[in-house]
């Protein structure tokens, strides 16, 4: 269907109410305009070009030279940034404590294999003037290949120790050693500890930096070379000067750049020595003070300006130009609108539906701006309800209800169930006004579903005082009992803040017990048609709940289930507890209390040290079961083995 077609069928079918498209099309529009155009360029693109094609190749050659600059400055800042990771690697794992020398030996030498522009790497402390090695690890290969010997490496530190203390005041410092070592390398320093009292320097071949700058910058016109704070050529396309370590400030874009203050500049300056005119451009990487430069020979770069069509280029000029103003005239009634749909479009990718445009024409562009301004409209009132629906529901399901994804009935997930339950609500509660105990519980909600919702759990509903939440449904998350037990533990420091200035009447300090299982539940709406709950049940919601009492005899806050146990047994240190047998349950099951994360260093290493830790009291046995209502066993939740 063609643009006439579709405007048509636009107009038949009464698609737009108050909105109604024009008989000028943007198609109509371009032939008339571009017709125009380039009747009127052709019968004067004999004039002026000249004039105008030298200046936009001046222009041209700035933005290359710039260009180039900063392309690899980039580049040469990645390369930097490399060499300090990896060499911060190496010192890592030398101060690691090995059992034996083979194994240290092990990992340098695969350390060098893998990374082959490294010389040597050597940990430096200051004693007075001079520089004492700590340690010193070398790549065997590359000294066999260069000729080297470590006393070469130690000429080097001697020669250059006043350059290399710069790295005590706390900043990183390179330098050319190619002239002391006679190989294209380059020598760094970075300050380590806490007080800088050490540095770590590396000798690295100037190969590792060199190829953008033989790539780029060794053209015919332009030249792009890398120099330290100094002034000393560090990586250049003439490898001779690098070889000699040439000190390059006396080039005045040099100089300019080690005394300003910007990190990026441009400008046209005079050599002293050949009187020519050159464009140079630097940026400075951010490391070391040192810097990237170009520079560009403007008598080179305009050579070719001269030799095309000298005679047709200033009637071309105007005829582009006058070409140039019709066609910019027109595309402005065609970009403007167009720019404030794109300015629309992101004000809705951030959230906000409220979009202050209209159309200007009648056109394609006008009718897809008034069906922008409904679709936004459209989106506005769609997301005041997810925003309504997910204050009651998890935002997930919310999002699946809009989409209307959400049917009765449910379907087999296996998911992490956790209740918890606040220790004597009770007591706390008489205690309190209800307006009170609402306030309480709001705050405490809030911190505690807070632990959740970052580790992707979903709360499934409020039971009084108590929660119930689960990890795995709606959506997994793949590592859904690694999380549970993380939004756990985080619920237990949350607690601890918690109870930071409570201690009274009317803000007792509270504690809280909390259980979890691991298993298979049937997830999805129960209840009605008229009205749906997204909830599980079965089996292991069950013993969930039946664990979670189970903390106030046993002296904890957090108890997970042998099936959880055995998908963390790795991640979290955890202390078996007496076997129990709940009711629903034949057999008798095996129960955890969790400490903490292995790897947390501030990890409770005991049971004991936990209890310290929440503040739980406890100093009497657990008792054999739960409390009875009378002699019914029916009532018995639970029964402690010994």
């Amino acid at each position: 269907m063609n643009v006439e077609e579709l405007q048509k069928s636009v107009r038949t079918e009464a698609i737009q109410d108050e909105f109604k498209a024009s008989y000028w099309t943007i198609k109509l529009k371009m032939v008339l305009i571009n017709s125009l155009a380039i009747v009127t360029s052709v019968s004067i693109m004999i004039f002026l070009a000249t004039y105008f094609f030298k200046r936009d190749s001046q222009d041209q050659i700035k933005l290359y030279a710039l260009q180039i600059t900063d392309t690899v400055g980039t580049q040469v800042k990645y390369s930097f940034s490399s060499i300090v990771e990896k060499i911060n690697l190496l010192y890592t794992t030398l101060q690691q404590d090995f059992k034996n020398p083979e194994q240290k030996s092990f990992f340098v030498d695969l350390f060098f294999k893998n990374d082959k522009e490294f010389f040597m790497l050597g940990v430096y402390k200051k004693e007075g003037n001079n520089l004492v090695s700590e340690e010193e690890v070398y790549s065997e290969d590359n000294l066999e290949k260069s000729k080297l010997t470590p006393p070469d490496f130690a000429k080097l530190v001697r020669i250059q120790t006043t350059i290399i203390f710069k790295a005590f005041t706390g900043k990183a410092v390179i330098n050319n050693a190619s002239s002391i070592l006679n190989t294209p390398a380059f020598l760094l320093a970075i300050p380590i500890g806490q007080n800088k009292e050490r540095i770590l320097l590396t000798v690295v071949q100037t190969a590792k930096i060199n190829e953008p700058f033989a790539s780029k910058g060794g053209g015919e016109i332009t030249e792009t070379f890398l120099v330290n704070e100094e002034g000393d050529v560090i990586a250049h396309p003439k490898e001779k000067l690098v070889q000699n370590g040439q000190n390059l400030y006396k080039i005045p874009i040099v100089k300019e750049m080690l005394k300003s203050r910007e990190s990026t500049n441009q400008r046209l300056y005079k050599d002293p020595e050949s009187k020519e005119n050159f464009i140079g451009s630097y940026t400075k990487i951010g490391f070391a003070g040192a810097g990237v430069v170009s520079i560009v020979s403007e008598k080179k770069a305009l050579k070719g300006v001269y030799q095309i069509q000298r005679r047709n280029l200033i009637i071309m000029g105007i005829a582009l130009c006058l070409a140039f103003a019709i066609i910019y005239n027109f595309a402005r009634t065609i970009t403007r609108p167009i720019l404030r749909l794109l300015q629309a479009t992101k004000e809705i990718q951030q959230g906000n539906f409220e979009v202050a445009i209209r159309p200007d024409s009648r056109d394609e562009v006008g009718l897809l701006t008034d069906s922008f301004i409904r679709m936004s409209q459209g989106l506005q009132e769609r997301e005041k309800a997810k925003d309504a629906l997910a204050r009651f529901v998890n935002p997930e399901i919310a999002e699946m209800a809009l989409r209307q994804e959400l049917k009765l009935g449910g379907e087999r997930k296996m998911a992490v169930i956790f209740f918890s339950d606040i220790r004597s609500f009770t007591a706390i509660s008489e205690k309190l006004s209800p307006e009170e105990v609402i306030e309480f519980l709001n705050e405490y909600m809030t911190a505690m579903v807070s632990c959740i919702n970052e580790t992707g759990g979903t709360v499934d509903k409020y039971i009084g005082d108590a929660i119930m939440a689960t990890w795995g449904v709606p959506i997994s998350k793949g590592n859904d009992a690694e999380n549970a037990i993380n939004g756990t533990l985080m619920m237990r420091q949350a607690l601890l803040k918690f109870n930071q200035g409570r201690g009274t009447a009317h803000k007792p300090i509270i504690k809280i017990g909390c259980g979890l299982n691991y298993g298979p539940v049937v997830a999805g709406q129960m209840g009605s048609s008229e009205k749906l709950q997204y909830t599980v049940i079965g089996d292991a919601v069950n013993l969930a709940s039946r664990v979670e009492p189970l903390n106030k005899p046993f002296g904890t806050d957090i108890l997970i289930t042998q099936d959880l146990y055995n998908e963390v047994k790795d991640i979290f240190r955890v202390e078996k507890m007496k076997a129990i047998k709940v009711k629903g349950k034949a057999d008798p099951q095996s129960i955890y209390a969790v400490l903490g994360r292995i790897d947390d260093p501030n990890c409770p290493q005991s049971i004991d040290e936990m209890r310290n830790l929440v503040g739980i009291d406890f100093h009497q046995s657990p008792p054999a079961a739960s409390p009875k209502a009378g002699d019914d066993e029916e009532e018995v939740k639970y029964e402690i083995l010994d």
